[in-house]
């Protein structure tokens, strides 16, 4: 589909790319993410509700489950509308405005979720290096604290280079290389000066991305050393086995991104196809998996759901 030559059109719109030689195909592909979205929606509202209504997981640790299966509803939400309207065939041109606003989202909620994995990280250090503390290290004020400083460190400082967004003139050919938007994305197609967006938010991937990466290994770090001074053998698995599902929400989000900034990076020669599944296991990927995980491997999770379900059955 080539866009239109309007100039209204064009200072305004930019076309959504679905999966590009596979248009005829797009009522089949719907269907499995269609499933993915109705998973992702249902699953984390799932999460929220088991925690909101069972007392005995009011507690740090699934306050900060909270906060990341809250995050992955949101990162949902904001995508579904341009993924399914193309697929679906209601849409594939969104308004700059409109990509702007996506972009915000996106961005702002990857961030998070990545600040949500550190937290959750310092939760399983403090629980298992400073288990008679934990209480009264991880109280609800301060919890509150923790929860308002991931969510302001999010979105304050990716304002500034989103905001600019507005005011670039874009020059080039309206095509962008998702069905969403994204910061590196509009870069590309824009012929104004990108120097400030182009360092801000390669500084701003290092203060962020980088670091709680780092500092969640760091952590781990410390845990298996207090881990492996534990006399007993069922006791250090036991510790360990609390570990295992943040672990894996861990790699389920920092693998894709990884992946997608390598592709943006290294892969401007290889098939839209490619960019198009990445960024959309990107997006789509941990909101996907979290909610399984949690299920799956934390027992009390797991133990309220099937619960619930019985009760419902019955």
């Amino acid at each position: 589909m080539s866009f239109q030559s309007d100039s209204k059109i064009s200072n305004s719109t930019f076309l959504l790319t679905g999966f590009p030689g596979l248009e005829q195909e797009y009522p089949w592909i719907s269907i499995p993410f269609s499933c993915i979205y109705a998973i992702v929606l249902s699953g984390n509202c799932l999460v929220l509700h088991v925690i909101r209504t069972e007392p005995s997981l009011h507690e740090p640790m699934f306050y900060f489950l909270a906060m990341l299966a809250l995050t992955d509803l949101c990162m949902g939400l904001s995508t579904v509308h341009t993924v399914l309207g193309i697929l679906w065939g209601l849409s594939q041109e969104i308004g700059l405005d409109t990509c702007i606003a996506q972009t915000f989202f996106v961005h702002g909620l990857s961030c998070m979720e990545s600040g949500v994995l550190l937290a959750m990280a310092f939760d399983r250090f403090t629980a298992i290096c400073n288990p008679l503390r934990y209480t009264s290290i991880l109280t609800n004020t301060r919890i509150i604290k923790i929860g308002v400083a991931i969510l302001v460190r999010s979105f304050l400082f990716i304002t500034a280079p989103i905001v600019r967004l507005k005011f670039f003139h874009y020059c080039r050919p309206h095509i962008l290389s998702h069905p969403f938007c994204l910061h590196q994305d509009l870069l590309r197609l824009a012929c104004s000066d990108i120097r400030f967006n182009s360092f801000y938010a390669l500084a701003l991937v290092i203060c962020t991305l980088f670091l709680d990466s780092v500092f969640i290994f760091i952590s781990y770090i410390l845990i298996l050393n207090s881990v492996l001074s534990i006399a007993s053998q069922k006791e250090r698995l036991k510790s360990l086995q609390t570990c295992v599902s943040h672990i894996c929400a861990v790699l389920v989000f920092y693998i894709p991104v990884i992946g997608l900034t390598m592709v943006h990076r290294f892969g401007k020669h290889l098939s839209p196809i490619i960019h198009v599944l990445m960024g959309n296991i990107y997006i789509l990927f941990p909101p996907l998996m979290n909610p399984i995980i949690y299920s799956v491997k934390t027992q009390q999770i797991h133990s309220r759901i099937q619960r619930w379900f019985i009760l419902k059955k019955n």
